[in-house]
């Protein structure tokens, strides 16, 4: 079976950017020594949106017209993603979140708020501790800044752990994947050409409703990584989770107004409790019916409280 199923030219970023409802467009801008890729459109308080692995600023489009109706939207691959460059070094986030913040400069903007998923949402946070003064509000989506009890995750699942990491009431996923990023070398060569296997795993698997990320969507991941090359700069976010431990024993609570979306149960729980401690002004809420995938999964809860919550 093919890696993809649909030509590259209808999967290109610029392909993309013209087939959601508005009037968005592809950019490219040189910015801290790295080649940013973003997608932008609509008018109003600007809203810049990161995603995650293994995705790209793909994983916003059910969001990003109805979001534009009311902001001006700018969507980014992050440092080591889909059209964005692909540097030696530098993913650590707090050096991703500098990425960022020269992006803002280079727009002509004072401040911005900022919305992230999974690594795109750690990003987004050290944003916020490390460029206050650029920061309005900021939306974590299922996945915190790692900290020191990251360290204490487990090779072997517990028993109560799903190997799978099905999203089930109650039970808690093995990250297996964070231990197969540390890996140098080797992921680039087992997942050559078989990129999509890999995605469909997870996608089938982290998602309550794996329908809700179609083929289509499948195919733009699969196309952004299907080289050795992409595969070693997005193993560069899990190599980085250290230097990124130590980074955060610095950062002061986040002064900015903070909103966490939690999707399955368990993600939801432990935001709960965790949030409060990393900023002084936190509302967590639980995103019903949902998996890790929420923008996808459940793109009208998104909207609804991303639209709520900037607007307070």
């Amino acid at each position: 079976m093919p890696d993809n199923h649909l030509p590259d030219s209808a999967l290109s970023d610029e392909a993309l950017a013209r087939s959601l409802d508005g009037d968005f467009s592809s950019h490219h801008a040189d910015v801290n020594g790295v080649r940013l890729h973003y997608v932008s459109g609509g008018s109003g308080d600007p809203l810049i949106l990161l995603g995650g692995w293994p995705q790209t600023w793909w994983e916003w489009n059910k969001v990003m017209p109805q979001l534009a109706r009311h902001y001006r939207v700018i969507a980014v691959d992050l440092r080591g993603m889909g059209g964005s460059s692909r540097p030696a070094g530098g993913y650590d986030k707090k050096s991703m979140a500098l990425d960022i913040r020269e992006l803002v400069r280079h727009l002509g903007l004072e401040s911005v708020h900022i919305a992230g998923h999974d690594i795109g949402a750690m990003v987004a946070y050290s944003f916020a501790a490390n460029h206050p003064e650029a920061t309005r509000k900021l939306c974590l989506l299922d996945v915190p800044h790692p900290d020191e009890s990251w360290r204490s995750f487990s090779l072997l699942p517990e028993p109560d752990q799903h190997i799978d990491s099905v999203v089930e009431k109650g039970a808690r996923p093995y990250l297996w994947w964070f231990a197969f990023n540390q890996v140098r070398d080797l992921p680039g060569q087992l997942l050559d050409g078989r990129t999509r296997l890999l995605i469909d795993w997870l996608l089938d698997r982290q998602a309550k409703d794996p329908a809700t990320i179609d083929d289509h969507a499948r195919d733009v991941y699969t196309r952004a990584y299907s080289s050795p090359d992409a595969i070693r700069a997005s193993n560069g976010w899990y190599q980085a989770f250290n230097r990124d431990i130590t980074d955060q024993r610095d950062y002061a609570p986040i002064a900015a107004p903070m909103l966490a979306l939690g999707g399955d149960e368990s993600t939801y729980a432990y935001l709960r409790e965790l949030m409060p401690t990393k900023g002084t002004d936190v509302k967590v809420v639980s995103v019903r019916a949902c998996g890790h995938y929420i923008p996808e999964e459940q793109p009208g809860t998104v909207i609804d409280e991303l639209i709520s919550f900037l607007s307070n």
